[in-house]
């Protein structure tokens, strides 16, 4: 059996890591008037984040690989409580700004740890459940928490929702200290993240997260602007609480097909996505089209951080640690690529956004026959 008082820890982990980096582009405007800056430079505190993230997730990674991995998960989840606390008493634009920087430090250090200790404490043959069980954190993330914190700042304040975020972690400090065994870091020889990158197939996989990332970015961080461009800006709520609903769908899917079918997998994400983004662009703003767009979109995007995740500890087998921060390195260096592209493309108009990013996220496409994926699906046991 799963251990799942455990691995829902983690889930709630992994909820707390997604929502603080993405919930600003659900907030986007109601922060841009009250901080009094431009909805471009509100944008750019989910790229600062990812940009810290991309950066900081492999030398990090690398440094903390000896440190006992459960002593590591609470000085994460406390980063979170101060630094999202910091951001909901705060009005200073340069203030908010520098604390993204060390929120995103604290995520890519998370998600390197949590996909490999959940698979650690998995039991063998069912490691990929617990990866998914863990991840599932992501969709829930998108499909009960931007909504919500982007309603409480509708009718609230955008302040609120920060505040909501690091009131969670209070609980989850003492659910992880109780729940969560403890993991000894590594004893033996460490595998380095740059070695981990020279392992077959993995550069193509790095390659396919990168540009995944960027084309979901490029329209995701400005869906807002991207709505009010089509005259639906009242939409919001229900475009984001669609998505978020439709990616579990999407995880619950992807966990069905992923050990049977990875690059099936990997080419239904692409596509899906792609094709929801061009929907959403040419809906014209009818209510219903902007709405089955948003349910493909979480459809397609709902299993691809859990696919990319399990493709790189299946290559990487006993160092999935290391490995995983290259992912979430390729993964957040394109989030922020996609916040800036997007940025970028905002003051000529949004009609140009899901385009761009349709054509980005099926690039992809042209690498998928070289990705390995037949290695073991419990390979990574090994390294436990």
């Amino acid at each position: 059996m799963l251990p799942l008082p455990a691995l829902l820890a983690l889930t709630t982990t992994v909820f707390l890591g997604c929502l603080t980096e993405v919930l600003p582009a659900g907030l986007l405007l109601g922060m841009s008037e009250e901080l009094g800056v431009s909805p471009s430079a509100t944008g750019q505190l989910v790229t600062v984040y990812a940009i810290t993230t991309a950066l900081t997730a492999v030398p990090l990674t690398g440094a903390t690989l000896r440190v006992p991995r459960k002593r590591l998960l609470l000085v994460l989840i406390f980063g979170f409580l101060a630094t999202n606390l910091v951001i909901a008493v705060s009005s200073s634009y340069p203030l908010i700004l520098a604390t993204r920087v060390v929120s995103g430090a604290l995520t890519g250090v998370m998600w390197s740890l949590v996909a490999g200790y959940a698979m650690r404490l998995a039991p063998a043959g069912l490691t990929g459940r617990a990866l998914a069980v863990a991840m599932s954190g992501t969709p829930i993330g998108f499909a009960l928490g931007v909504p919500a914190g982007t309603a409480l700042g509708e009718f609230a304040d955008w302040r609120w929702a920060f505040a909501a975020m690091a009131l969670i972690s209070v609980p989850l400090l003492a659910w992880v200290s109780v729940a969560v065994p403890a993991v000894p870091a590594e004893r033996t020889e460490v595998t380095r993240p740059l070695a981990a990158s020279r392992l077959p197939g993995m550069r193509p996989v790095l390659a396919t997260v990168a540009l995944f990332s960027l084309g979901h970015n490029v329209a995701y961080t400005y869906i807002g602007p991207v709505l009010a461009g089509l005259g639906v800006e009242q939409m919001l709520g229900a475009a984001l609480l669609v998505f978020g609903c439709a990616t579990v769908g999407g995880l619950i899917a992807v966990g069905s097909a992923l050990d049977s079918r990875p690059r099936a997998v990997l080419l239904s994400c692409s596509v899906a996505t792609a094709a929801a983004i061009v929907l959403m662009g040419i809906s014209d703003g009818v209510h219903g089209l902007v709405l089955a767009a948003a349910g493909l979109w979480g459809l397609g995007f709902g299993g691809a951080p859990t696919a990319f995740q399990a493709v790189t500890a299946v290559l990487a087998g006993p160092t999935a640690d290391a490995a995983q921060s290259l992912t979430i390195a390729a993964w957040n260096g394109a989030v922020a690529g996609g916040a800036l592209v997007g940025g970028l493309l905002l003051p000529l108009g949004t009609s140009s956004l899901p385009w761009c990013a349709a054509l980005l996220i099926l690039v992809p496409l042209l690498f998928s026959r070289r990705v390995v994926l037949s290695a073991p699906a419990d390979r990574c046991r090994s390294r436990r």
